[in-house]
């Protein structure tokens, strides 16, 4: 069985979150979470955030054992962009675009009902 879940709006490029996902794709969530713990990174520690909660959602609604669970899909899909100006010279500006990320973690556990 599979349990899912989805952070949205998170204030980072996905470009920067993508690379460390790379890292904890295929792994079983314990391992997965002492990986991004150490990880310098701001993108880790929301992604530790969405593979609790995944691990969370597998336990609570699906029964689960927390054990068992392995990372099987991670992705970062783009959200909505804040659009601001730079002013520039001679009158000009440039369009600054602060990106957000949309993080999506499903965690299985490898059983089939």
């Amino acid at each position: 069985m599979q349990a899912k879940a989805v952070t949205k709006y998170v204030r980072i490029a996905p470009n920067k979150v993508r690379p460390v996902m790379d890292l904890v794709r295929g792994k079983d969530v314990e391992r997965a979470l002492a990986i991004l713990r150490y990880m310098p990174h701001k993108a880790a520690k929301e992604i530790a955030r969405t593979i609790m909660s995944a691990a969370a959602n597998a336990e609570n609604n699906f029964d689960m054992v927390r054990n068992d669970l392995v990372v099987k899909t991670i992705f970062a899909d783009e959200g909505p962009a804040l659009k601001r100006i730079m002013p520039r010279a001679r009158g000009r500006a440039d369009r600054i675009r602060k990106r957000s990320t949309h993080i999506t973690v499903i965690v299985d556990d490898g059983q089939e009902f």
